[in-house]
Formats: C-alpha cells, sequence, structure tokens
C-alpha cells in the first residue's frame, strides 16, 4: 500500500502537495523579491525563497520540483516571517518551507548540507520527549553523538557550568505519561498523511 500510495505523490506536482499540506499557494507569488530582499539569511541559502517559490510554480519540470527539495535554503529558513510580512499577496512562506523540510525527509531527498540542522532538531525533540522540557546536556550529548562534532564547543562546557547553564541531571516535568501521548498522536497522524 506505501508503495501506490509513494507512486501517486511522486506523480503529483510538489506545489500540489505543498497546498495540499498547508493550503498555501505557490502559484500566487509573482516574484516581487521582497521576501529574499528581506529575508536575514538569503545571503547563506542557495536559492533565495522567490527563487522556491518560482521553482514550485514550475510544474511541468519535476527536475524543478527535485531541486526545491534538495535545497539548503529550506532547512535555512528560520521561520522568523518577515517574508510574510513583506508579502504583498500574504504568502505564508514559512509554512511552505516547513512543508517542503517534510516532504524532503519523507522522500529522502534531504541537503547533505542540513545534517547538522536535522542532527540538532532530533536531539531537541528526543530532549523534550524524554524530560518534558529543555535538557541542555542530554540535547548536547544527543547532537554530538548524531553529528560527529564531538570537540566542538567543548572549551565553552567549564564556563556553562560555571555559570549554571548547564546541569548533569535532568529536571523533569509533571505529567509527561500526556507528553508521551502527545508525541506518540503526532506521530500517528504524520504516518496516516499522504
Amino acid at each position: 500500500m506505501r508503495s501506490d500510495n509513494h507512486v501517486q505523490h511522486a506523480s503529483q506536482a510538489l506545489a500540489d502537495r505543498v497546498l495540499e499540506r498547508t493550503g498555501v499557494e505557490a502559484d500566487r507569488c509573482y516574484q516581487c523579491g521582497k521576501c529574499s530582499a528581506g529575508c536575514p539569511l538569503a545571503a547563506e541559502m542557495d536559492f533565495p525563497p522567490s527563487q522556491i517559490m518560482h521553482l514550485l510554480q514550475l510544474r511541468e519540470f519535476p527536475e524543478f520540483s527535485e531541486m526545491a527539495l534538495r535545497s539548503h535554503t529550506i532547512w535555512l529558513c528560520l521561520t522568523c516571517e518577515i517574508c510574510y510580512a513583506r508579502c504583498p499577496m500574504e504568502i505564508d512562506i514559512p509554512r511552505i518551507m516547513d512543508a517542503l523540510r517534510h516532504e524532503a525527509l519523507a522522500r529522502n531527498k534531504v541537503n547533505p548540507k542540513a545534517k547538522d540542522i536535522l542532527a540538532f532538531h532530533r536531539a531537541f525533540l528526543d530532549s523534550v520527549r524524554t524530560t518534558g522540557r529543555l535538557f541542555e546536556m542530554g540535547q548536547i550529548i544527543d547532537y554530538k553523538l548524531r553529528s560527529r562534532h564531538f570537540l566542538q564547543d567543548m572549551l565553552q562546557a567549564p564556563w556553562m557550568f560555571l555559570v549554571g547553564k548547564l546541569h548533569l541531571l535532568p529536571e523533569r516535568v509533571r505529567g509527561r505519561r500526556l507528553l508521551g501521548r502527545i508525541f506518540a498522536r503526532t506521530l500517528k497522524a504524520k504516518e496516516k498523511r499522504p
């Protein structure tokens, strides 16, 4: 069943999949460039936000959709919503970027440069899922194991211990069972999505 679903989604245009997931129409973009001009990370991106929107609009050419999914841009987006605030068409570009990240993960097309970003994201969620809140030391250890950057920032650790920013043991919240159910429900809903 999964393969039939996958074939159906592969034939559907990426912009249509994004529209289904978010309710946001990439076709409304008329390429004014205000989103790219205001983006604080546009200089670091391989495609500024306006170009990602244009790649989605070129439905007839699947290679452009592929470029959008494999871009580093979708992983660098801060979802700060400056682009959304500046857009004369009020297109929720951060929501589109989030949908593209989900799609890239589902299709296993994550940009190799995004490996560390993804490792940090997963370490953060694992920390919250386990303790009910962010446990910095646990997140750091999880991130280091995932990213293999074992010695990066090691000189900052002693200072962070001294000023009380790092604790050796997590502080657990009450109601972690409820939090576990929220995570389980979210994962179940994610599996049901097309």
